[in-house]
């Protein structure tokens, strides 16, 4: 990724007439009606329009992932559905951020007070030196600041630096319960237990305490407007015999291994889950797979898209549903085929890629640019 400022077009630039019509009606502090039908209240995920998007760390594109800020202009936007990565403190609060490591999300290095916590961890396998969730108290965490994880491709979201602190997953639940009864309608969250194996293994197991929360907020049900998510399947497992919530393994690079299975011995790759044995396996405990894009559609030596996989044909004979990862509007995110320019953090020719990946017939997309995702997803309904 290509660090440095670089402009890059507005929203209603890359969106047009339709897309600032969209906009309009979020500025006005209106939430916009998700496109295509609304699920109905009470109604499980196959109620939600397909293909629906899920707004990735709520909306990374326009504010620093995991705060309360992201959160709900994803929402604004018109999101169908809102992911967390879920990660420990100390004193076993769940809190919300992409890794434990917090060096470039929060403000922490500015904190002389916590200038001795830095230190060197093995996660997953892959050494990192920074601070920790884990070596923090709840309110320790709390005297920091969020900040944009990559400033070098989104300079604008830095506007935002220090805006928003850490959010608690009870904080989101609660955030969600308060949108709910503000639009009358139930709010969708995506949330995901992030190296639970490392977790367990130093005493802070992720699924109780996930499941103590939602049960403790109603998202605990089979039609609960909650899915859980993990690229460890063992965590999902254990998910699924404490609560009902509908749940979805996450699916790495062609080759990789959970590291659950490399911890427990388990020979198999992901090449052995997508094949039709595996997705069988992951259908008796779960509902669905969150596999990269280049699982439904690979590249090729240049960055260009190759021909589709059977994956989401085969997927879809086993029940389940698919949630792909994802897609970003800039340049330096997309395939060579839609990059548009010289400028790696200008946008791209994002509709074309959605347009291309929404054709496999996946279910839904996980996108950091929630706007762009909708737009694309009723084009593509209304075809």
């Amino acid at each position: 990724m290509t660090e440095g400022e670089r402009k890059s077009p507005g929203r209603r630039t890359v969106l047009g007439a339709a897309g600032a019509a969209v906009l309009g009606t979020a500025a006005t502090g209106l939430a916009a009606a998700p496109a295509g039908a609304a699920p109905r209240h009470g109604g499980g995920y196959r109620d939600l329009p397909v293909p629906y998007v899920i707004g990735h760390r709520g909306t990374a594109g326009y504010r620093p992932e995991h705060t309360l800020g992201s959160y709900q202009h994803a929402l604004d936007l018109g999101a169908h559905v809102i992911e967390q990565d879920l990660v420990p403190t100390k004193d076993g609060h769940l809190v919300c951020r992409h890794e434990n490591d917090i060096s470039a999300t929060t403000d922490v290095s500015d904190h002389p007070e916590f200038a001795s916590r830095k230190a060197t961890k093995t996660v997953d396998g892959v050494a990192i030196t920074g601070w920790f969730t884990e070596d923090f108290t709840l309110a320790e965490l709390k005297t920091l600041r969020a900040k944009e994880r990559i400033p070098g491709n989104r300079q604008r979201n830095t506007l935002y630096d220090g805006r928003w602190d850490v959010p608690t997953f009870e904080e989101v639940l609660r955030w969600a319960e308060e949108q709910g009864r503000r639009l009358g309608r139930r709010i969708w969250l995506h949330s995901e237990t992030k190296h639970p194996t490392y977790f367990r293994g130093i005493g802070l197991p992720l699924e109780d305490r996930v499941a103590a929360l939602l049960r403790r907020y109603g998202r605990h049900r089979a039609d609960s407007p909650q899915f859980l998510e993990s690229f460890e399947p063992s965590s999902i497992q254990r998910l699924s015999r404490l609560v009902d919530t509908p749940s979805v393994v996450l699916l790495s690079n062609a080759g990789t291994r959970p590291w659950d299975f490399v911890v427990g011995g388990d020979p198999r790759t992901v090449d052995d889950l997508v094949a039709p044995a595996g997705l069988k396996w992951i259908a008796s405990y779960a509902q669905g797979i969150g596999p990269t894009l280049d699982l439904i559609i690979p590249k090729d030596a240049s960055g260009r898209l190759t021909k589709p996989t059977t994956l989401v044909r085969d997927a879809h004979a086993r029940g389940l549903i698919l949630h792909p990862y994802t897609m970003r509007n800039e340049n330096t995110f997309l395939p060579a085929d839609f990059r548009r320019g010289t400028d790696p953090n200008a946008y791209g020719d994002a509709f074309g890629a959605f347009r291309t990946y929404f054709a496999t017939g996946i279910d839904a997309v996980f996108s950091d640019n929630a706007d762009t995702a909708l737009l694309a997803a009723a084009d593509f309904r209304g075809r």
